[in-house]
């Protein structure tokens, strides 16, 4: 499940101000030590900012065909249809 930064923001505080330990308030917020921890180091480093999703996709797709030659085999399929499964 994905948490808004605000949802995470409030999650910190929650924990932070409970007098039960952590991995116990963890538990009744159904949020796994490792992730809180992780929202937990990022708003650290880089404040509320910090929470917002980072991107999970690439920026780069590594076996993307190159324009040029998609055309070239666009136009080779339409110019022999013949050739085409």
């Amino acid at each position: 499940m994905r948490y808004p930064a605000s949802e995470k923001l409030e999650i910190i505080r929650l924990v932070e101000g409970s007098h039960l330990p952590v991995k116990r308030t963890l538990d009744k917020l159904g949020v796994s030590r490792p992730t809180y921890y992780r929202w937990y180091d990022r708003y650290l480093q880089r404040g509320e900012a910090g929470l917002e999703d980072l991107k999970s996709h690439p920026g780069h797709v590594w076996n993307s065909i190159p324009d040029k030659v998609r055309q070239a085999m666009l136009d080779m399929a339409l110019a022999r249809p013949e050739l085409s499964p």
